[in-house]
């Protein structure tokens, strides 16, 4: 642990660093209320936390700037309470008395939204697709021919398949089939549906159901899923208003890595409780070793089932964004919970 007046030293060049993108000097860590120590004194202090990695000096002759070493140590320890902007609350509470049709929409609107108070990129990963759960089918007829089967889970989300209706089939003969399936397979994972009717559902169907041969064909039609994940990105450009990603090919591999599914999982799938947060190296991906990111789980019925993620520069407001994702995955969550608890 640093001594006090250490800790002093290091909180207040971190926060200059944040506001001004600048390295800090000792004269102007010296002139912050509350630090009460004189410019010599403070130099020394900055040379030793500069010695113990705390601190880097990018050039000889200019002031401090932070390590990641020392960011995180701000974070762990000297972060100061802090409650968002009524503004920012009032965004935020507004968000989820929106009128919006699905739930997809829900997701893209809170990322837009959060992007738009941080000024950084935001990533939200849907709720996982093999733990979603059937919570009841619907089926639309669009005409004698085609129909659009919605399913909808237990974490909210909504899929819409367009499938064709067997000639023959009546509409009375699929009302009986979506009651059956609804009675049937409600809470089983999604992943397994297709599964039971087969293994479990033909031998009711052929007693309950007309022509169920052909209506079989129609249930696999209609339960068939893409397995892909579900992300949302907004701000994305904002990372190049940071006067840290002007070059060029560091902006591209951050870029490039938006497009990698399988690292935009890895690095923004955090499931532990509470807001984490990984500084820089931390991240273990070389695209984003100048970055950090924030993210908090948000649940549905009690479990975890995604993340709502802040990616901006080492040089982030860490508490308006820390406390900002504490707020936002709390309402989230009891969002979600009065849809579809």
């Amino acid at each position: 642990m640093l001594t006090e007046r250490q800790e002093k030293i290091l909180q207040a060049v971190v926060d200059d660093y944040i506001l001004t993108a600048e390295p800090v000097g000792s004269r102007t860590v010296s002139k912050r209320k509350g630090v009460g120590y004189s410019a010599a004194t403070i130099r020394n202090e900055m040379a030793d936390l500069e010695e113990m990695g705390y601190l880097e000096q990018p050039h000889t002759s200019a002031g401090r700037i932070p390590s990641h070493k020392g960011y995180r140590y701000y974070v762990d320890h000297l972060l100061p309470p802090f409650r968002p902007r009524t503004s920012d609350i009032r965004m935020l509470k507004r968000l989820f008395t929106l009128q919006m049709d699905e739930l997809e929409q829900v997701f893209q609107e809170t990322a837009s939204i959060l992007s738009k108070l941080t000024q950084y990129t935001t990533v939200i990963l849907g709720p996982k697709v093999n733990e979603d759960k059937l919570r009841h089918l619907q089926v639309v007829p669009l005409s004698e021919k085609n129909a659009v089967v919605v399913v909808v889970t237990d974490a909210g989300h909504v899929e819409k398949r367009r499938f064709t209706i067997p000639e023959g089939i009546s509409l009375s003969s699929i009302e009986k089939l979506v009651n059956l399936l609804n009675h049937r397979l409600k809470g089983l994972p999604l992943v397994q549906l297709k599964q039971t009717v087969h293994r479990e559902l033909m031998d009711e169907l052929s007693r309950y159901v007309d022509q169920y041969e052909y209506l079989m064909d129609m249930i696999d039609e209609m339960l068939q899923r893409e397995q892909e994940e579900r992300i949302y990105f907004s701000g994305t450009t904002n990372i190049l208003n940071q006067p840290e990603f002007r070059d060029v090919e560091k902006v591209k591999r951050l870029f490039d890595l938006f497009d990698q599914t399988d690292v935009v999982l890895q690095l923004f799938g955090s499931t532990d409780s509470g807001v984490q947060v990984r500084i820089g190296k931390e991240n273990r991906c070389e695209a984003v070793d100048n970055c950090s990111i924030v993210s908090a789980s948000y649940t549905v019925n009690g479990r975890s089932v995604g993340t709502i993620s802040v990616l901006g520069p080492t040089r982030m407001n860490y508490k308006r964004v820390i406390s900002l994702l504490e707020m936002l995955a709390i309402d989230f969550s009891d969002h979600l919970r009065r849809l579809f608890g």
